[in-house]
């Protein structure tokens, strides 16, 4: 079965990396992070700014996180992050990214895999009898059928 996927673009710069010049790890994290969001604004789905105010949806926090780092990336390289729903639970989805390197155009040019990461997240709002905790409720129906 296809997935839509969306791509998000990442110049990395001097301050995205260590001492060695090598991308700090956890900047991956934030990188797919804002794919996530890139994803959900590329399908048509309005900021989670605006739905809190009209749905009461505060956006989509992570569950769960798994990274699976191949090559490393240091400023001055620009980086893609493909980005996907591998799959639709009740009240909460599985989202994929995958983390490629241009090689450039020519014979043979291929993206080069950089890192994978798996997104275990929920639409949330706030709880109607204690606002400071946050309640996963279901998918969507409207919001599902625009990012697939």
């Amino acid at each position: 079965m296809a997935h839509r996927t969306t791509l998000h673009e990442v110049n990395v710069q001097f301050g995205d990396c260590d001492p060695a010049g090598i991308v700090f790890f956890p900047n991956f994290s934030r990188w797919m992070d804002a794919a996530s969001l890139s994803f959900f604004m590329q399908c048509g789905v309005p900021p989670w700014r605006e739905l809190v105010k009209t749905r009461g949806i505060v956006g989509t926090p992570l569950l769960e996180i798994n990274t699976r780092f191949l090559k490393s990336v240091t400023y001055g390289q620009t980086i893609v992050i493909a980005t996907w729903i591998e799959e639709w639970r009740a009240k909460v989805f599985v989202q994929m990214h995958r983390v490629t390197r241009g090689k450039g155009p020519g014979p043979g040019a291929a993206d080069e895999l950089i890192c994978e990461g798996r997104e275990v997240r929920a639409f949330v709002k706030r709880d109607a009898d204690n606002p400071d905790r946050l309640r996963a409720i279901s998918v969507p129906d409207d919001i599902r059928a625009l990012c697939t």
